[in-house]
């Protein structure tokens, strides 16, 4: 009886050494998956967010457990709606898909996206939801509009002759 429960000891402790790197591993996945600069949304199956991570929250100007359960589509305005069902449908064909379009801010505003969809399945293939991946491209349009309108305004101003 000693020795087998020595032996069941030593194999514990085998199993708990390959665990740690395991774990240690799935943290800094997760970590790094909470700090992505741009925004990662998990949306189930059935449309609704399952979850998403701090950075996608401060893109929208929300708190992340105010949008979870929300139809996904929420998260972007209705202007955008057919677009959204179009790259839907090509992430459902392909594996993944990617639109330009503009994020529903809980403010009020909005927020020029680039957004990446990528297609989820488990071990059978069966669909089981997908990611939304964002690049918040606020700032540059809002330079572009900067650029533009003193682009016009140059143009506009006649030219001086000495």
């Amino acid at each position: 009886m000693l020795g087998l429960s020595t032996l069941l000891y030593i194999a514990l402790r085998r199993v708990k050494a390959q665990q740690a790197p395991l774990l240690d591993e799935v943290h800094m996945k997760n970590v790094a998956v909470e700090h992505v600069q741009s925004g990662v949304a998990w949306v189930r199956s059935d449309g609704s967010v399952g979850s998403l991570n701090q950075s996608m929250a401060n893109v929208l100007r929300a708190v992340p457990r105010e949008l979870i359960g929300k139809d996904w589509y929420e998260l972007f305005t209705a202007h955008d709606r057919e677009r959204l069902k179009e790259a839907y449908s090509q992430m459902l064909l392909v594996g993944k898909a990617k639109v330009n379009v503009r994020g529903r801010r809980i403010d009020g505003g909005c927020a020029a996206l680039e957004l990446l969809l990528v297609a989820i399945h488990d071990h059978k293939m069966r669909f089981v939801g997908h990611h939304c991946l964002v690049a918040d491209r606020s700032r540059e349009k809002a330079l572009e509009q900067q650029i533009a309108e003193l682009t016009r305004k140059t143009r506009l101003k006649p030219a001086r002759v000495k």
